[in-house]
């Protein structure tokens, strides 16, 4: 079983890092072709839709890492949705000069707020779909994405040490307005904590002596998804070039961008 949940540790791997510049490639081309993208992406979301429901009751390792890639395929709908500018939210203004507390909140979630309500019901539906069943591999993938991409986000508004811009397109440069360049705090510190106490979960379930070969290539997945998920937290705190993993998908005047002054 360890060659398996091997192959399925390295298949995440390369998908994380070959989807997410999949998508930052598509975002960086002209807007005139951004309908098109998002016309096949929909395709692909609403076939792995129906992937999902095909393989909730295939309890094999490759049902597990199909449903597992149907996740992400869905996952990248929402992803290239929002970065596209189809899907955000009813305000486009700049976080409003020396806007603190509820009022600063309120104003950023706006900028978001369709994007994170479609990612919750579709969070719900995917659990709906898939739990009870022999294979709830999908819409578990949805929730650890989910639960990482929303901690992410509230660690970046509440302030991290280190963060780069290089990832927001033009059209969405005034989310940078929101995002706070400080020492980690808190809250930081539980996201963390709770990241380790669920990788610790999924490794001791993956340790049960009586753990099928699906259940090791499941928890594989998720394990490496979820580790994935710590390392871009650790991205906030450490000075790392996390940009350079993909420098390949951004145009050349992205391609080193200026870091951010620190807002104590």
């Amino acid at each position: 079983m360890i060659p398996a949940m091997a192959a399925a540790a390295l298949y995440t791997l390369f998908v994380w890092w070959f989807s997410t510049g999949a998508i930052l490639w598509l975002d960086r081309r002209p807007r005139t072709t951004y309908g098109w993208s998002l016309a096949g992406a929909t395709v692909v979301a609403v076939g792995a839709t129906g992937v999902l429901a095909a393989t909730r009751a295939d309890a094999t390792p490759r049902g597990a890492v199909i449903a597992f890639t149907a996740a992400l395929a869905i996952w990248g709908w929402h992803e290239l949705s929002f970065l596209t500018g189809f899907l955000t939210g009813p305000s486009a203004k700049a976080c409003p000069d020396g806007a603190t507390g509820w009022r600063r909140f309120s104003r950023a979630a706006a900028t978001l707020l369709y994007h994170e309500a479609a990612l919750a019901l579709t969070a719900l539906a995917l659990a709906a779909l898939t739990f009870g069943h022999a294979n709830p591999i999908g819409g578990l993938t949805f929730l650890i994405l989910f639960a990482a991409r929303l901690s992410a986000k509230l660690n970046l508004f509440v302030g991290v040490p280190n963060f780069t811009d290089a990832f927001f397109p033009e059209h969405l440069r005034h989310l940078k307005s929101y995002l706070r360049r400080r020492p980690a705090g808190l809250f930081y510190a539980v996201s963390v904590s709770t990241g380790c106490a669920l990788l610790a979960l999924l490794a001791w379930r993956a340790a049960d002596p009586a753990a099928t070969t699906f259940d090791g290539v499941g928890l594989s997945l998720l394990f490496t998804l979820t580790a994935l998920a710590l390392l871009e937290h650790a991205f906030m705190a450490l000075p790392l070039p996390d940009a350079a993993l993909w420098r390949w998908a951004l145009p050349a005047a992205e391609k080193h961008p200026a870091p951010l002054p620190i807002d104590l």
